[in-house]
């Protein structure tokens, strides 16, 4: 089913309607009418103050120890004013970068529209880093302000040193501790002092907003800069992904961290600009956790990976008349199994939504309520994005070939450029097109059929991990010669962090000690969950590890 054209929707009079932004012509063909300014954090936050949303619940925070808080659109409008003034008042420029590194927390959204409110580049970035992998993102991004909890500091701190790191923002509970290197402030009393006025930057649609940064082909991540017209970009995906009813207040809940795009976009930024609720958790967490927090908050839309939907399925004896609020859920991250939407289908009476996105351009490929959901399918591509299959001569492939997914240079919802590394930019953004190096093939009714990466990122619950970094650490052990990373598929959307090892001559080391220094030295969805020994890898003749047939290796072995 192809999408027809659509009629005016009325969205409570909010500024930045779907059908002000994006409209079909007489032909059928949709066309963008973005604004010369635009600020996320206007369009997310305050433009809901003065209106009957205001007093709406904007965010409720479920934390495993300190309990529930919540905030309303007011009261975060007033939040993110006084963080830039406080940002601010420590002589912050604008398109200056601001390191974010907190829990899911109220603190989160406060600091990340705080900074695009003051036309600074927020970096969010996730607590499972090792301290040396955020040192890195501070030096890369050369961010002068890192907002972190105090609990957190001390690992932190003498990693940081060296680094553009100036100012440290320190939210929690306990003493300020003292630096002789950092000027570190305590949010929490420092916030208080400033005003809750603050009138949003006067940001240009094609200002750079926030920098979130990704798996990178050289062992470290590489930094992708979005405009603030990226959030526009999305509209696509919250009419044709999402089911949300703006007449309502829909609450949303999302099984992941802020600080994943596939969470600051779906549950922080797309909820927030249509005025919905948002629900987010902090802690430890089992198959149950998460739809026991559906019918508490009464959600009725609910977001996350394969991996989630699968545990919920095989642990809990939960179904869809013990969730009556829930109508529903989305996935994206990893691949959902045939079998796990079936089996889903039947005992909650509904398909989960599937999309396909990517750091660079958010989500712009979903399922949708007004067609058939097709198991193996990921959905059509979504109007108002301009995508095409291309070959290696980029030209359009026929149905039912595979071409590489490319999208219009000129899409809103496309990144600005990779952060500092103009070749790469290059590389992936020419002739009019961003190359995606995802590939597929689109049948005859327009359904797109995901192939995936012709490299080599491991995709681990919904995670994505270059083997390049996960190698460069190992290959800094002094009792490993050589080190190839792998994906090692255990079961239906179960895909592990597996490394090959070739120990040094006379080196002792264990499973152990590989699992071990992993923890040490990586976020742990990065770190491997299998080790195998071996004396040598499959290579071509010029030396390149075969990395298919490696994993076919290990595949044998398993089975026998």
């Amino acid at each position: 089913m192809l999408f027809e054209k659509t009629g005016h929707t009325e969205w409570c009079n909010m500024k930045y309607r779907f059908d002000n932004i994006l409209q079909q012509d007489s032909a059928g063909d949709w066309q963008w009418h973005l604004p010369e300014y635009f600020n996320i954090c206007e369009a997310c936050v305050d433009q809901h103050c003065d209106t009957e949303r205001e007093n709406r619940e904007a965010l409720i925070i479920e934390d495993e120890e300190k309990g529930q808080t919540s905030v309303t659109y007011q009261e975060l409008s007033h939040y993110t004013s006084q963080f830039a003034h406080l940002l601010k008042s420590h002589q912050l420029a604008t398109g200056e970068r601001v390191l974010i590194r907190l829990p899911n927390s109220i603190e989160y959204p406060l600091a990340f529209f705080g900074c695009i409110k003051l036309g600074a580049i927020a970096v969010p970035t996730s607590t499972l880093l090792a301290a040396s992998e955020v040192a890195y993102l501070a030096k890369d991004s050369g961010a002068k302000v890192l907002v972190t909890d105090k609990s957190m500091w001390q690992d932190l701190s003498i990693e940081l040193k060296g680094t553009s790191v100036e100012t440290v923002f320190l939210c929690g509970e306990g003493e300020l501790p003292h630096s002789d290197d950092f000027k570190l402030v305590d949010m929490t009393p420092s916030l208080a002092e400033q005003s809750t006025e603050f009138d949003s930057y006067a940001s240009k649609i094609n200002d750079p907003a926030y920098l979130v940064y990704t798996s990178g082909t050289t062992g470290y991540p590489k930094g992708v800069l979005h405009a603030q017209r990226a959030l526009l970009g999305r509209l696509p995906a919250s009419r044709y992904w999402f089911d949300l009813d703006d007449t309502s207040n829909e609450r949303i809940m999302h099984s992941g961290k802020f600080n994943w795009t596939y969470v600051l976009g779906s549950a922080l930024m797309d909820p927030l600009l249509h005025g919905h609720t948002v629900i987010a958790y902090e802690g430890t967490n089992d198959a149950n956790t998460w739809p026991r927090l559906i019918a508490k908050h009464q959600c009725t839309i609910f977001i996350g990976v394969p991996t989630i939907y699968r545990q919920i399925v095989q642990k809990t004896e939960y179904q869809a008349s013990d969730l009556p609020s829930l109508k529903h859920c989305m996935s994206a991250g990893e691949h959902l199994s045939d079998e796990m939407q079936q089996v889903w289908k039947e005992r909650f009476g509904a398909p989960i939504y599937e999309a396909i996105g990517m750091s660079e351009v958010s989500y712009y490929i979903s399922q949708h309520k007004s067609a058939e959901v097709v198991p193996g399918a990921a959905g059509f591509v979504q109007p108002g994005h301009f995508v095409e299959l291309l070959d290696g001569a980029a030209n359009p492939v026929r149905a039912g070939e595979e071409g590489m997914i490319c999208i219009r240079e000129d899409d809103p919802g496309l990144f600005l450029e990779y952060w500092q590394l103009p070749d790469e930019t290059s590389e992936a953004r020419h002739d009019g097109w961003f190359f995606t190096g995802d590939y597929a093939r689109q049948d005859e009714k327009g359904y797109i059929w995901f192939l995936g990466r012709k490299d080599d990122i491991i995709n681990t619950f919904g995670f994505r991990v270059s083997p390049h970094e996960v190698e460069r650490v190992f290959k800094a052990h002094p009792a490993v010669a050589d080190c190839v990373a792998v994906g090692e598929t255990i079961g239906p959307d179960k895909t592990l962090v597996s490394v090959c090892i070739v120990k040094a001559p006379g080196e002792e080391l264990t499973e152990d000690d590989i699992i071990q220094y992993g923890r040490e030295h990586l976020a742990k969805y990065k770190a491997p969950k299998k080790v195998h020994f071996m004396s040598e890898y499959p290579r071509t003749k010029n030396g390149k590890v075969l990395r298919k047939k490696l994993v076919q290796q290990l595949h044998n072995t398993e089975a026998s």
